[in-house]
């Protein structure tokens, strides 16, 4: 005997036990993440409630919007801060980022307020970096780099101002917004590509047998 209590002996595994226990599904970055899903039907009816151009309803559309991309930023922090990364949360969450912009734009274009190949570019860039990411998950992960969250910056911005019945220097300062937005979209949507593809080579020469 050590005239140790069992409790206290146990207390650091104990402790290490606690410390490596897997997130549970219901925790508040997923929460949020299930909340921006909820959120992209009520914007979509707001949007194009009164035919889509009242502007009290597109204010209301805009505060939807806006509470989907503050709740983008905190989710994933929350989930790496306090290491609540689930599975569920590693699908949903991009998942729910694609619906809420995806769904605006394409109201937008709809509305005839945003032309279609702007959203055009746009859906197609995130949808091909989305499955390219898949494409080369088994030889590592492309991080978010910074040109790309200056991109969600400006098309989170841009659509904002999209959404609002704005007019005057506004309206021209949106459009100004709006290609930046989409460059940043090309540039580095391309850069993406660039990474993948040496990302994917260097796993496969790293595979290959040396002689």
């Amino acid at each position: 005997m050590t005239g140790v209590p069992a409790s206290a002996a146990g207390g650091h595994h104990h402790r290490q036990a606690v410390a490596v226990r897997p997130a549970r599904l219901w925790n508040i970055a997923n929460i949020l993440t299930m909340m921006r899903l909820a959120l992209v039907p009520g914007f979509v009816l707001l949007m194009l409630h009164n035919g889509g151009y009242d502007p009290a309803w597109r204010s209301f559309a805009w505060a939807a919007f806006a509470i989907a991309m503050i709740t983008d930023l905190f989710d994933g922090h929350l989930a790496r801060r306090y290491n609540l990364v689930t599975d569920f949360g590693k699908i949903a969450d991009p998942i729910a980022d694609k619906a809420i912009m995806g769904a605006a734009l394409i109201c937008l274009s709809a509305l005839s307020d945003l032309p279609w190949w702007v959203t055009g570019v746009i859906l197609f860039r995130e949808m091909g970096i989305t499955l390219m990411r898949f494409w080369v998950i088994r030889h590592g992960v492309i991080p978010a780099s910074r040109g790309g969250k200056l991109k969600t910056l400006a098309q989170g911005t841009a659509v904002g101002m999209y959404i609002l019945a704005l007019t005057g220097p506004l309206a021209t300062l949106r459009f100004w917004v709006m290609a930046v937005a989409v460059v940043l979209t090309v540039v580095t949507g391309l850069d993406y590509v660039r990474q993948a593809i040496v990302l994917r080579r260097a796993g496969r020469a790293a595979q290959e047998p040396t002689s």
